[in-house]
């Protein structure tokens, strides 16, 4: 176990490089830079800067120096936990440090989610083929991954609003916004999360409930459960004991790739119910072509991406002990 773990670790240090590598150089693909986006606004506003003053302003964002040395200096402070200056001037570490315990949570609460609702409704549905509730399994499996989440979101600030006078917009109602925590707080930040944790796993559940039946299928129809079955061992105690937890490996190991597909399905949404997510502040970041903000924020959504495929591969290891760790072994 130690090894697989030393070397997931070292595979991981090298995926994280290359990562870095990739985010800087794309983020440096489209033509023009922050400084053009602040020249253009200060020219809107009707006033023109000089080259003198477009040159310092360069040299003070570090846009100046050859691309390999901002990479080089963009990895060492990135270390040091220094992500530079967005172009409002507010250091990037504070703007992203604003968000990030939001955007970890709400992913986190949207996992568990899916999977308390996905895990048992799928099995619900395998072991009843067939049947009303395998029906109306499938018919809210289609209906979910045909659903775009955000106009899932829009229809849910639709309906809260005209019929209910809520507005679900933000983690905050107006009057807690600026408000010290307290209990009323607390549970006005609890309804403000319903609304995007549904909203965002909606998808994911839909095609895990997918996933886990034809997988719990496949295992109830194998040789092992009905020769078990014609054994006389208990229905229950077989079901929860062998096709149900090999059923749930692609489930595990799908934590790799749905805990990533979370984080990315925030952006749309968190836009439209006005989240302080790092999906709008990337979005703004984009736009004003802000290559240390948009640089910082695709990193750490790449490193809470790789951190859930190493979690759901080290869960999978103990999940299931047919799994070896060495290169090789049977």
């Amino acid at each position: 176990m130690l090894d697989y773990l030393i070397k997931r670790a070292f595979f991981t240090l090298i995926t994280i490089f290359l990562l870095s590598i990739s985010i800087f150089a794309i983020v440096q693909i489209p033509p023009g830079d922050a400084i053009d986006v602040i020249v253009r606004s200060r020219e809107a506003d009707g006033d023109t800067m000089s080259d003198t003053e477009v040159a310092q302003l360069r040299s003070a964002y570090g846009l100046d120096r050859p691309i390999l040395v901002r990479y080089v200096d963009w990895v060492t402070d990135l270390f040091k936990g220094d992500m530079g200056l967005s172009v409002s001037g507010q250091p990037v570490r504070k703007l992203v440090g604003e968000r990030l315990p939001a955007t970890v949570a709400l992913s986190v609460f949207s996992l568990l989610i899916t999977y308390m609702i996905a895990i048992p409704i799928g099995i619900y549905s395998a072991i009843n083929q067939y049947s009303l509730g395998d029906y109306v399994a499938t018919t809210f499996g289609f209906i979910g991954l045909a659903t775009p989440n955000f106009l899932l979101a829009l229809i849910l600030i639709f309906i809260s609003y005209r019929y209910f006078g809520i507005s679900i917009g933000g983690f905050f109602s107006p009057e807690f916004r600026d408000a010290p925590m307290s209990i009323a707080k607390l549970w006005d930040l609890t309804q403000h999360l319903i609304p995007p944790i549904i909203v965002i796993a909606t998808s994911s559940t839909a095609g895990t409930i997918r996933t886990l039946r034809a997988t719990l299928l496949d295992e109830l129809g194998k040789q092992y459960v009905i020769t078990a079955r014609a054994k006389g061992v208990p229905w229950r105690k077989l079901l929860l004991k062998y096709p149900v937890r090999l059923a749930l490996n692609p489930i595990v190991a799908g934590i790799g790739y749905i805990f990533p597909f979370l984080l990315a399905g925030q952006t749309i949404v968190a836009i439209v119910l006005n989240l302080p997510t790092l999906g709008p502040l990337l979005f703004n970041g984009l736009i004003n072509q802000d290559i240390e903000l948009t640089s910082s924020v695709l990193i750490i959504q790449s490193l809470l991406a790789i951190f859930g495929v190493v979690f759901s591969d080290v869960l999978l290891t103990l999940l299931d002990p047919r799994i070896r760790f060495e290169k090789g072994a049977g």
